[in-house]
């Protein structure tokens, strides 16, 4: 896996991070070997050589300290990334088509790049954790990858709309907001590559497996909505409770500004920053849908709520 700093300008590097076109002609049907090597291409060219150890965190006042420390979030953001680390090594480790075992095992090396990037926040922050339980390779590899592919579609999507939201208030310094700019770019490259992989997997899969494969990832996303109204509670070395919202990428919009967060609003950002994040990459390439489907219902429901109480928007955040 790569670990050396590129020759490019840190301009350059950006750019390509956030910009890829494949050179094939016509479509890009999943399935094909066009497609795959397409998909494989984009993750490996896209890199961003940034390093964890060289990050120089900003000095923080101690407001801006207490808002970041008191974020809900460390605890399971640090396990998240070890485990997804894991579960798609174990996954790369199973397959035997080059191309696909080398994106997912460059996803893999990444998700661990994002675990020192948080792991050396923390310690940077004096922010608590609790003891990390020991990473366990999974015994269904396939049902651990799709749980965590689909996982991260989802929190990516709200996460850009949060991210976006925590830059436009202020609340955060620049130079924290940049910092972890790499990282949130990282996370589009690697839905587009989940998104991609689940096509073309089922594209080139045998017919007689479809119907059992379909039925997993119905249940992985029942898996995911138990999970997501959960939460997970866990003791530190000295008996401190840490309780952790699986689904603060959804409930935390609060703590990213000092202003009412309208729920409208958020999932309008969501959506606009879902599609900024993706428009520099090849549009023959699929972009994960589940949660941007998902945001266009729940606004169409609200606004139509709104309208039938004769609210305007803006005025009803009890209502969303």
């Amino acid at each position: 896996m790569p670990d050396s700093p590129s020759e490019k300008t840190l301009e350059q590097v950006d750019y390509d991070a956030r910009h890829w076109s494949s050179p094939v002609k016509g479509p890009l049907k999943p399935g094909t070997p066009e497609h795959k090597k397409a998909m494989a291409d984009m993750f490996r060219e896209t890199f961003n050589p940034y390093k964890p150890s060289v990050i120089p965190w900003p000095k923080l006042d101690p407001e801006t300290l207490h808002r970041i420390t008191s974020l809900p979030i460390w605890d399971i953001a640090v396990q998240t990334e070890g485990k997804a680390r894991l579960r798609m090594a174990a996954y790369a480790d199973m397959l035997d088509d080059p191309d696909v075992k080398d994106a997912i095992a460059r996803n893999a090396w990444e998700e661990n790049r994002h675990k020192e990037v948080l792991a050396r926040m923390v310690e940077h922050y004096g922010i608590p954790l609790a003891p990390e339980d020991p990473y366990i390779e999974p015994r269904d590899t396939e049902w651990a990858y799709l749980v965590t592919g689909f996982s991260e579609c989802w929190d990516s999507f709200f996460a850009f709309g949060l991210f976006s939201l925590a830059e436009k208030a202020g609340l955060f310094p620049m130079e924290l907001i940049e910092t972890f700019e790499p990282v949130m770019q990282e996370e589009c490259r690697h839905i587009l590559l989940f998104a991609n992989w689940l096509a073309y997997h089922r594209a080139v899969m045998p017919l007689w497996r479809r119907p059992w494969f379909e039925m997993r990832v119905i249940g992985v996303l029942f898996f995911l909505l138990y999970e997501r109204l959960s939460l997970v509670r866990s003791f530190d070395d000295d008996g401190v409770e840490h309780t952790q919202d699986n689904n603060f990428t959804v409930t935390g919009a609060q703590s990213m500004t000092d202003k009412k967060v309208d729920f409208v609003e958020l999932m309008e950002l969501c959506l606009k920053e879902n599609e900024r994040r993706f428009a520099g990459y090849d549009p023959r390439l699929l972009r994960p849908q589940m949660a941007p489907f998902a945001a266009r219902m729940a606004l169409r429901g609200v606004k139509l709520w709104r309208r039938l109480r004769g609210q305007k928007d803006g005025d009803a955040h009890q209502a969303a």
